[in-house]
Parts: structure tokens; C-alpha cells; sequence
């Protein structure tokens, strides 16, 4: 076969759902033509224009972080340090500070200061193999401020070397100058801003905080109503704080993913699987808020629910620039095992995002891939503060 560019003399984790765990391949070879794989799996003899050796380390898709809001001004260190007095994430959110707080900075900021502090954050991520990143908009909440941010989120994927998927999080929190005309702002959401984002493509997706302290349950199903009606997949920041049965409503929209899920039943584990909505677990979130109730795994596992990992990167609750780090805290904090995690920045967070471009290593797929110097998979998620990337590799294609 006819190839541009070979990975030799590697071992392959493909993330192939048609093999059993990782899809390991001991001794392997990666087939590139035109910026797409054409063949990955055991050696076999291509014609190809260039060879790269990979010397025995191995090879996963490139990595997915598949749930960040790492567009934002300013930084909440102060509440940081407000929650090591005692203070909720609650308390400080009522206080006028949290998300609130993150606004204001992030509306008062440029454009090239947005993208110039974005692309810090978002090359800390690249240096550790991630080829494909979400980035939600949320820190603006009017129509000026949002699309300014959805405008930064498209410019990175143009200078930054990285798949970027788009959300629009404009139910994210209720702005200070609508405090008092909660359906005036719904009216904003439903009625300007979501379709002319559809209209001019600034997102892929939709997304909401459900929760008393955000949105609740009529006022998401509002937004998601319309974000139906004008082409565009939902995701859903559900049962963080509560049970206000968050997973079961993203389900019902068949939502791409219902991301949290500390507070999640059965009920909706169950509403999950059958809608085919993966769960992103965030585990920096539940590390910075100190939080004790941990996602239903095992729920999530007997229904079979598809598991995605991610960074949550953002500035009050989860300032998390590793998604290396992220797979070893939901390890340690979760349980999950190694599989899962791997699993869950590769094959389930690309579910996560309805890509099934990227995540695995199969004919078809975009070649992006992950080079490390390792001897074991587990090795990704056992390492603290560690990166073991040796290459990374992405096609634009």
C-alpha cells in the first residue's frame, strides 16, 4: 500500500472498540496518507514517502479533553483561599463572586488579551499530547461578551495546532443586569442568541448549568428546546451540587454528554445509557471543592454508560491545565481503573463530543497521535506530575 508517512517500531493502544481493552497492538505500524490513517495495527510493509521510528514506545491516539471553559480573564485565587477558611462554593457564588466575579473581568478584557491568556492555558494542554479540546464560552453572558468569546474559541483552533470543538454556555449563570427578569434573559438565550449563532456556525453544541444556584430544569429545557430547533447537539453540566435530576433531562435531549454527575440516581444512569449520553467525569472540580460524594460508578458501569475524563479547566473551580493529572485524580478519587481512564481521554471523550473522527487508532480516523516514552499504558495515569510525551502528531486533515 501506498502511504505518506509510517510510525514503525511501535506498540499500538488503538482505543478499537472491535478489540478488547485498549486495543493493544505489541508489535505495530501506523499508516498516514493524506492526513488520515489508512492502516493501524500489526507490521506490514507500506510504499511510504517518509518513516518514522518509533524505538518500542507506544502509541495512543492523540488526547481529547472534552469539557473546558479555558477562555477567561483574571484568575479567583482569593476564593481559592476563602474555601480554605470554610466558605462554599455556594456561599461565594451568592456573594456576588464565582462565576459572577470571572464576567466581569472577562468583559472588560480585549480580544487579543482573551486569546494571548487562552492560548497559554490551551498550549499547557497540547505539551501533553491533547490534539482535540472543548472549549465552552459561559464568562460573558450577554450577547456583545459571548460572541466575543466564541470568536477567541474559533480564532485558537486556527493558530493552535488542535481540533477545537465550541459550546455556547450562555446558561451558565444569571447575569447581574437580569437579576431580577430571569425570562427576559431566557428570552435573550432562545430567542437572539442561539439562533444566530446556529446561522453563523460559532458552536457545535449547547450547554447549560442545571442547578439552583444557575438554571433549573423548565428554564434548561427551555434553552434546549431551542437549541433543537436550530440543528445544534446539547450537553448538559448536570447534578453537581444536587439531584435536581440533571442527567435524566440531558437524556431526554439525547445530549452528547451530562458532565458532573455527583448527585445523579439510578434513575438517570439508567436515562443515560439508553440515550447514548456519555458521562464526563471531572475530577479536578471535586478535588478543588473538596467534595465528598463522588458520580455513581457504579451505576454508571451496570447500565453502561460510556465514561469520558477531563480537565474542567477553569479559574474558580477547577484551575486544572493537565489532563495527565486529571486521568491519575480520577483514578485515585473514583476509582476508575486504567482502561477507564485511557478510554475516557481518547475513544469516550471523543463520544462526548460526537466526533468519531478522532479517539482511536482505525482506517479513517484523523491522524492524531500521541508518542510516548513509556513501557506500560498505566503509566499515564500512575505518573504525578509527570508528562512522558515523547511526540505528538496532528493533521489537519
Amino acid at each position: 500500500m501506498q502511504a505518506d508517512h509510517i510510525f514503525t517500531n511501535a506498540r499500538l493502544a488503538t482505543m478499537d472498540p472491535a478489540l478488547p481493552g485498549l486495543g493493544a497492538v505489541e508489535h505495530g505500524v501506523v499508516a498516514e496518507r493524506a492526513g488520515r490513517i489508512i492502516y493501524a495495527g500489526p507490521v506490514r510493509a507500506f510504499d511510504a514517502a517518509k518513516t518514522t521510528d518509533c524505538g518500542g514506545r507506544w502509541i495512543t491516539p492523540g488526547l481529547i479533553d472534552c469539557h473546558t471553559h479555558l477562555v477567561f480573564a483574571g484568575n479567583r485565587a482569593g476564593e481559592f483561599a476563602a474555601r480554605l477558611k470554610g466558605a462554599t462554593y455556594e456561599d461565594i457564588a451568592r456573594a456576588g463572586g464565582g462565576i459572577a466575579s470571572t464576567v466581569q473581568a472577562t468583559r472588560a478584557a480585549s480580544d487579543a488579551d482573551l486569546h494571548a491568556a487562552s492560548l497559554v492555558r490551551l498550549n499547557a494542554l497540547i505539551a501533553e499530547g491533547v490534539t482535540t479540546v472543548e472549549i465552552k464560552s459561559g464568562y460573558g453572558l450577554s450577547a456583545e461578551s459571548e460572541l466575543k468569546l466564541l470568536r477567541v474559541i474559533a480564532a485558537l483552533g486556527e493558530v493552535a495546532g488542535v481540533d477545537i470543538s465550541s459550546s455556547f454556555l450562555g446558561a451558565h449563570s444569571l447575569p447581574p443586569e437580569f437579576a431580577n427578569n430571569r425570562a427576559g434573559y431566557l428570552d435573550l438565550l432562545c430567542d437572539t442568541l442561539i439562533p444566530q449563532i446556529a446561522t453563523q456556525k460559532l458552536a457545535d453544541s449547547v450547554d447549560g448549568f442545571c442547578e439552583g444556584i444557575a438554571f433549573l430544569p423548565d428554564e434548561i429545557t427551555r434553552v434546549f428546546t431551542a437549541a433543537a430547533a436550530h440543528g445544534l447537539r446539547v450537553k448538559l453540566h448536570a447534578d453537581q451540587l444536587s439531584n435536581l435530576h440533571g442527567a435524566a433531562l440531558a437524556a431526554s435531549f439525547g445530549a452528547l454528554s451530562a458532565d458532573h454527575l455527583e448527585y445523579t440516581d439510578d434513575a438517570g444512569a439508567a436515562a443515560m445509557a439508553a440515550a447514548g449520553t456519555v458521562a464526563v467525569l471531572l475530577p479536578g472540580a471535586f478535588y478543588s471543592l473538596r467534595e465528598t460524594r463522588m458520580p455513581p460508578i457504579a451505576a454508571l458501569r451496570a447500565h453502561g454508560v460510556k465514561i469520558a475524563v477531563s480537565t474542567d479547566l477553569n479559574p474558580g473551580t477547577s484551575p486544572l491545565n493537565s489532563l495527565l493529572l486529571a486521568m491519575n485524580m480520577a483514578a485515585t478519587q473514583f476509582r476508575l481503573t486504567v482502561e477507564e481512564c485511557l478510554l475516557g481521554v481518547t475513544r469516550n471523550a471523543a463520544a462526548a463530543l460526537g466526533r468519531a473522527d478522532v479517539g482511536t487508532l482505525k482506517p479513517g480516523a484523523k491522524c492524531h497521535l500521541a508518542i510516548w516514552d513509556i513501557k506500560d499504558p498505566a503509566e499515564l495515569v500512575y505518573n504525578i506530575g509527570f508528562n512522558p510525551l515523547y511526540r505528538r502528531i496532528w493533521s489537519h486533515a
